[in-house]
């Protein structure tokens, strides 16, 4: 087990790693409807944002999800998680959705009775679902677990106690329950782990191109057909860096056992280790590395190193074994109509909460 005392007295563990293009100089960085490139101006100069903290969150928590299973990497097995499925087949995941526990998908589904529970969790014949002889959704199974949280000060240790039963990377990563059958859409986390790419002393680097059309260059553009020349901006700069912010005293601050919080900092160490050590491609024209993956060491506290993959993963087993009982991997049935939503009017204004997604480009 590795030894996390280093961390101890550490209200934050920070990282500043320096990244460079794996080809070349020039990258494509993140774009936003009606913006395009967030660049902006600085004390140090104009400075550009490469990869936000909300499509961080995401590629962390993508470190954590083997794509040919539609599960956890091995190495996670015994971790807290949600499955969807739709009409008996795999849908998504808690691990994969933007908003978590939160996602409609989620909440809007119906619970799977074979769901793999921890010592002690079935109810058997004294299942709701068996006594009332109807389905109900997973925002009902919330609410239950959740009781007494309509009126009043929030109790943070029942919630804490759901999360990590049902998704622990809620805990890393944030939730906003938006529900109002939810304690009034009060219910929230902050994320205790977060990141950016910024580049510094960006110059845009113009180009373009054309779509040809071999069979009618002349052809309607408009229908698709046709050459379509275009122009694209790309950047190179002086400096690339992702940061990470990993709040530690807000952690602490759930008061969570130490075996647990011990699962959650491993957690965090091990998506981050893991995130550095893959391909950081993040567009088709963005393949970025760190330039000393080996040697990560933080700003703050000062010294202390990222450990190694391997490491990380031998303590997480252990981490995870120590903490079984309090999790449970879960599955809903998700069958409802994929409606499409109405236009929104001009103006109008969506969602602005804290774990939101922008619109990025791809």
């Amino acid at each position: 087990m590795l030894d996390l005392k280093s961390l101890e007295k550490a209200n934050r563990l920070l990282f500043s790693v320096p990244l460079r293009p794996v080809q070349g100089d020039r990258f494509q960085p993140t774009g936003f409807p009606s913006l395009g490139a967030a660049s902006y101006q600085t004390k140090d100069g104009p400075k550009l944002l490469v990869e936000s903290a909300q499509s961080m969150a995401n590629r962390l928590e993508a470190t954590c999800w083997d794509r040919t299973t539609n599960k956890p990497v091995a190495v996670l097995d015994g971790i807290s998680h949600i499955t969807i499925n739709r009409k008996g087949a795999f849908m998504t995941d808690s691990m994969l959705e933007s908003h978590r526990m939160n996602s409609p998908y989620i909440l809007e589904g119906i619970p799977n009775q074979r769901i793999e529970q921890g010592p002690g969790e079935s109810h058997r014949m004294n299942s709701p679902y068996i006594l009332e002889g109807k389905e109900k959704k997973f925002m009902e199974t919330l609410k239950g677990e959740l009781g007494g949280l309509e009126e009043g000060p929030i109790d943070p240790k029942k919630l804490l106690d759901v999360l990590l039963k049902y998704d622990v990377g809620s805990l890393l990563h944030g939730v906003f329950f938006a529900k109002k059958e939810l304690a009034g859409g009060r219910l929230r986390i902050a994320r205790a782990l977060s990141a950016f790419i910024e580049a510094s002393g960006v110059k845009i680097a113009a180009s373009g191109g054309v779509k040809n059309d071999h069979v009618n260059p002349q052809g309607d553009t408009k229908s698709g057909f046709g050459n379509v020349p275009f122009s694209r901006d790309e950047y190179v700069a002086d400096k690339i860096e992702c940061h990470i912010n990993f709040d530690l005293a807000q952690i602490r601050g759930y008061g969570l056992e130490p075996k647990l919080q011990d699962l959650l900092i491993l957690l965090a160490l091990y998506r981050l280790r893991k995130l550095l050590n893959g391909d950081l491609r993040l567009r088709t024209a963005c393949d970025l590395e760190p330039i000393d993956r080996d040697n990560i060491v933080a700003l703050r506290p000062i010294g202390y190193k990222l450990p190694s993959l391997s490491d990380l993963e031998e303590s997480l087993k252990t981490a995870i074994q120590n903490a079984k009982g309090r999790m449970v991997h879960s599955t809903v049935n998700f069958n409802d109509e994929l409606k499409k939503g109405k236009e929104k009017e001009e103006g109008g204004s969506g969602d602005d909460s804290d774990n939101d997604d922008e619109t990025e480009e791809g």
